[in-house]
Order: structure tokens, then sequence, then C-alpha cells
């Protein structure tokens, strides 16, 4: 099968997120045809309207990082029944101005992992309204709201409980056919 590079959002910018930890979870559980690397978000400034004629420089490398992938996963915790301020942030600087969204016809997928029951569900819900409104297409299935308990996943990524481990194997399998699904009627460049 043809290799897709997925380049991964982790919502939290806390250096001990445990979305953090599922994230590196999924980069180990991941298909070998998923080339994934991480793009970061922390160093855009607030987005505004006033750089669309001159991004800086860190809101031209991320726009540029979304654009040079052929998918997106999304690794995201729920603040206040939503998504972190960043990652909206993030999402809007590689969207913007009108006419350069980079975010277009590239495929998608959403996960996150919280100690609560329902892991993350709303804080999903409202990022695949943005999605939708970015024109990417989402991975609709499974969804994927992880609940984390202590020991789950250590700090490396590994998953100690082997049914966790297999629904996410089974997770990033599907997202792999779901990319070539979306690439083989949406080309990267159409």
């Amino acid at each position: 099968m043809t290799t897709h590079k997925v380049g991964y959002l982790i919502g939290s910018l806390a250096k001990g997120s445990i979305n953090r930890k599922l994230a590196k979870a999924l980069v180990r559980l991941a298909p070998p045809e998923l080339e994934m690397s991480e793009i970061s978000f922390r160093d855009l400034p607030l987005y505004s309207y006033d750089y669309d004629a001159d991004y800086p420089p860190a809101g031209k490398a991320f726009k540029a990082a979304i654009a040079a992938v052929d998918a997106v996963l999304f690794v995201t915790p729920e603040y206040n029944r939503s998504i972190p301020g960043g990652l909206k942030n993030a999402i809007d600087w590689a969207s913007r101005p009108y006419g350069t969204n980079s975010f277009r016809r590239k495929p998608s997928a959403v996960i996150g992992t919280s100690p609560g029951a329902i892991g993350t569900a709303v804080a999903q819900q409202n990022l695949r309204s943005v999605l939708s409104f970015c024109n990417s297409p989402q991975m609709n299935a499974p969804e994927a709201y992880i609940q984390f308990t202590p020991g789950l996943i250590t700090d490396d990524g590994e998953v100690t409980n082997e049914a966790t481990a297999d629904f996410l194997r089974k997770f990033m399998q599907d997202f792999h056919i779901f990319i070539a699904r979306v690439r083989s009627v949406l080309p990267k460049d159409a």
C-alpha cells in the first residue's frame, strides 16, 4: 500500500499531557505505511487577520507543515467542554486567510483521552464542527473516547492494557484505509 505522511497535533501544550502519551502510543501502533510526525503549534502568536498580508515566520512554518502532509490526526483533551484555545488558534492560522486553507480536502481523524468516562467526547464534537467548516474529510468511525487510568500508557507510549492497545491499533489501521480512500477520489494536488 501507499505510504502517507500524517501530521499529528496534540491539543495540550503540557509536557506531561496524557494526550501526549496517547499520541506516542498511536505512533507506535500505526501501520508502517503511515509516516507520523508531530506538528507543533507552541510558538504561534494569537491569530489576527492583521497578519494575513504577511504571516510571521512561525505562522508560515506551521501553515506549510500542515500543507505538506497527506492527512492530519488530532489528539486532544477537553477544556471547558470544548477544544483547547491553542488548538483552535492553530487551526485558524492554517486555514486563513480565505482561499489559503491548508485543511481543504485533507483527511483527518480525531481522538482524545481524559480521566472522565466520556473521554473528550464534547471536545471532539466541537473540533469536528470546525473541521467541517475547513472542508476536511473526517474519519467518523470508529469514534475514540479513551478513559485514561493511571498506568494505561507509559511515558514512552507503551499501552499496558491489551484490549486498549488492540483498539488503538485498529483505529490507526482504519485511519490508514480512510486516508487511502479519500486520496483515491481527492488526490493531494487536485
